[in-house]
């Protein structure tokens, strides 16, 4: 079965690039190679070409997401399956071959291998952090201003779908997702409405979730996450977000299911987008819980969604 390894890129449509590029940048993000007036790539401090694309249009829409594969054999194994386009030569910046699939509601998944890798962007230590019973961090203030973090990497996206149970069977058919936990509605035993999915590497640590499926009344993107170095770099932007006058959604506070302390904000086009930190890890031993409360509940501490957040 194909092996996918990393979350790639999300790719959105918008009317107004120099706008998306304000506030990406505050946001963490750095204009990659080969922007120009019609597309912007958006990297971070990591080895991703580009993370973050936004393709000019005359309205916004999600357009999908990009999924690294392990081999060149994996995509031709998935340009095999039914819907898939022939394995070809990728047409963004960092080349690389690649194979263009749609989910069952139709969002552009592509499969990409062999991108040629950036060079990473320099950046600080993460803050060792003193608790009650480890100080590890010695004759070293923490010392940080209110600016514009630094987002590392693109870590999940959340799915709006019109069949949960379809789209879940067509993703892991196609890139050897397992099941982390699942959300059922509140006060049952289920079925799931929703299903956190992450990568089969094994026994190596991979993040609690590389995507959630939802199902929806709607379809289309719910959020996308990216990682930062820490819990100060969360706050601090958090402060420089909200003096550049951005649009704060929900945050800061610590999720239940992948227990990511998160900070979610609005793009200048009404997409979700979150700065996370502190995230779960797991291997290929872990076994998915359910999930039944309300969405202020999948909250343990700090700003709590509404209760519409999820639908």
């Amino acid at each position: 079965m194909a092996t996918a390894v990393d979350c790639a890129q999300v790719t959105y449509e918008i009317p107004d690039l120099a706008l998306q590029e304000r506030f990406l940048t505050a946001f963490g993000m750095t204009r990659a190679e080969g922007s120009d007036e019609q597309t912007l790539y958006m990297r971070g401090t990591g080895t991703q070409h580009h993370i973050h694309v936004s393709r000019k249009a005359s309205k916004q829409r999600f357009v999908g997401a990009s999924v690294e594969m392990a081999t060149r054999a994996d995509l031709d194994e998935l340009a095999a399956m039914e819907g898939s386009s022939p394995v070809r030569e990728a047409t963004e910046p960092g080349g690389g071959l690649e194979v263009v699939m749609h989910t069952p509601d139709g969002i552009e998944i592509k499969a990409i291998w062999g991108r040629a890798a950036a060079e990473p962007i320099p950046d600080r230590a993460p803050f060792k952090f003193n608790n009650l019973v480890e100080k590890p961090r010695v004759h070293e203030p923490v010392r940080i201003s209110t600016a514009p973090c630094t987002v590392a990497r693109l870590g999940h996206f959340v799915l709006h779908v019109s069949d949960h149970d379809a789209t879940v069977a067509w993703l892991t058919e196609r890139f050897n997702f397992l099941p982390s936990d699942y959300m059922v509605p509140p006060g049952t035993d289920g079925p799931p409405y929703g299903t956190f999915l992450r990568l089969d590497l094994g026994d190596q640590l991979v993040d609690h979730h590389f995507l959630l499926v939802l199902q929806s009344d709607w379809v289309g993107v719910h959020h996308s996450a990216f990682e930062v170095l820490d819990l100060d770099a969360v706050m601090s932007a958090h402060d420089y977000l909200l003096q550049e006058g951005f649009s704060l959604d929900v945050g800061v506070g610590r999720h239940r299911l992948g227990s990511q302390v998160f900070d979610y904000w609005k793009d200048p086009h009404g997409f979700r987008i979150e700065h996370y930190t502190d995230g779960d890890v797991v291997d290929a031993g872990h076994r998915p819980t359910s999930f039944n409360g309300t969405a202020s509940e999948t909250t343990q501490w700090g700003n709590r969604p509404p209760l519409e957040f999820f639908q």
